[in-house]
Formats: structure tokens, sequence, C-alpha cells
């Protein structure tokens, strides 16, 4: 892994306290309440990550272009773009959004300033000026300049890139981006590793379809593809094989049918959402809203006859 330089590290150690508070919130890569250490590391065939605070940057870099997956927050995404600046000569051609949470899309002002355009699914701009209603003094986001309802290709150089929307998953408007000569595809939150996964509701999200998603990718890209995760467990890459796919997958199932028994024995919500999962018990947990109650709170939301 990359080391980072002097610039960067002081740079973000001046928002170590904010990074620490939000780190509690929007988990990723790194231990819970610590401040978080900038890392650029590569994938496979020019494309590679940035983790900090948030939700994973993932970027190509080719003789041609400079392509940029999510942008975390704006100071991760200051530091990412003062990394980039020092390992790449030319400028960022286009940014991509997987989706609309501030952990993914709050750098996206960072990167419009270098940036030819950011893209994403068609959802994402609604539900981000819904999300920055919501949050009391939020800044007004900085929304795509160009959006796709299903698929969005792009040729940068010798590699393409697709994005892809598979329906309401973590979001109602998350996209994922193969990159396909690589076979390197970008999950956005549709992938936690080991992480208990926030599943947004009110902004669309999904469990079943989302379990249907990862059961259409695991089956439909090579089976060599890597997929980078949005976040991880402390101690877990946030890259993976199509293993991590399908333990996902199976996560999801034994959620669904843990709440299907549970509503069809006729026990409450609060009975449900206290059913432990042991096999998954190794999941990473941070405070309510990251947690097996939470996902299973929403899954007798999604499952019940009101839902």
């Amino acid at each position: 892994m990359a080391q980072i330089t002097r610039r960067e590290f002081v740079a973000l150690s001046s928002a170590a306290v904010a990074a620490t508070l939000t780190s509690r919130v929007h988990a990723g890569p790194l231990q819970q309440g610590a401040a978080p250490i900038p890392v650029f590391a590569p994938v496979r065939r020019n494309v590679n990550i940035f983790t900090a605070r948030g939700g994973t940057i993932g970027w190509l870099s080719n003789r041609d272009a400079l392509i940029v997956i999510d942008t975390q927050y704006p100071d991760s995404a200051a530091i990412c773009l003062d990394g980039l600046k020092t390992r790449v000569t030319r400028p960022v051609d286009l940014v991509f959004n997987t989706h609309h949470h501030i952990d993914h899309t709050g750098g996206n002002g960072v990167f419009r300033a270098v940036a030819k355009k950011i893209i994403a699914q068609a959802k994402v701009p609604e539900l981000q000026k819904m999300a920055a209603a919501q949050t009391p003094n939020a800044e007004p986001p900085v929304l795509p300049d160009a959006t796709f309802e299903q698929t969005w290709t792009e040729h940068p150089g010798d590699e393409t890139i697709t994005g892809r929307y598979y329906g309401p998953g973590h979001t109602g408007g998350d996209a994922i981006y193969h990159f396909e000569r690589a076979h390197v595809v970008h999950m956005g939150d549709l992938l936690w590793l080991q992480f208990h996964p926030r599943v947004d509701r009110p902004a669309g999200a999904s469990i079943q379809n989302w379990l249907k998603t990862l059961e259409t990718v695991s089956r439909d890209l090579p089976r060599d593809t890597i997929y980078i995760g949005g976040h991880a467990k402390q101690g877990v890459g946030v890259t993976a094989d199509v293993t991590a796919v399908t333990n996902f997958r199976d996560y999801f199932d034994a959620v669904l049918t843990t709440v299907r028994k549970g509503l069809g024995a006729g026990k409450s919500k609060a009975e449900i959402t206290a059913t432990p999962l042991p096999q998954f018990a190794s999941y990473q947990t941070s405070g309510s809203a990251l947690s097996l109650p939470a996902v299973l709170g929403v899954a007798c939301d999604e499952l019940s006859p009101a839902g």
C-alpha cells in the first residue's frame, strides 16, 4: 500500500475530530472512533482504491483517462485529490457516484472543481436533496451533471466501464460500476464486508431486491472478478472475490427467513429483532443503526402486510 505524504497527513489530521465523530455513523475500513489513515492501493489493471473515511473511493488511471468512483467527504476528498495529483499527470475526466449518501457524495464539490462531469443513477439527485432537507444545517448537495436510468457506458482508453442499476437495494438508487477488461466491480454500499449494513428504507431500499441483485451479480460476472465494497469490518479489506458477495447474499437470506418465520408465528417486531443469527455473529456492529436488530427491523417493515 502506498504511503501518504506529509502534506496529506497534516491536512487530514486537522479534520481528525470530525472524522472520529462521523466514523461512528458511517463506518469505513477503520477502527470505530479512530482517526482515519488515508491509503492508496492497487486492485488490478490500472484500477485502484482510496480509503480514509466514508465509502471506498475507486479510481482508474491509464494513458487516456482518470476516472473516480465516489468522493467520501470534503476533507478526505481533498486528500484523495492531492494524492492523485502526485500519482497521475492528467486531470480527472469523470466522477461516478454509486448512490446518494453523504459519505459517498460529500466530496463531489471538491472533484467538481477539476472533473469534466459527475454521473449517477437517475434517482440520486432527488435522494440527495431529500437527505439534505432532513439534515439540520446541511450544505446544499453537489448534484450529478448527468444521470442514467439503467446503464451508462464509457470507454476510457483501453478500458470499458459500465454503470448498471438493478433496482432498489441499499437505497432506491444504487448503481454498480464494472471495469470490464480489469474484471473489477465497484459495488458501493451494495456490498458490506462482514459488517451489518444500513438499509435505508425511507430512501427506497429493498432487502428482497438487494438479495436478488447480489445473486445476479455473483452469477453473471466472470468468476475471477474482484469486488470493491463500500465498507468493511475492522481488519477486513474492502476488496474481495465472489465468495464475499454470495456470503452477503446468504446473510440477507437468513434475515428474510428469520423474519418470515417470526411473522408467521405471530411474534412481535421486538421479539423478531432480538433474534440472533449465530452464523453471522462475527459481523461488525456500529451503534444501533448498523446492527442486526436494525436490519431485522427493516425486514419486518418490508415483509409485514402493511409494508
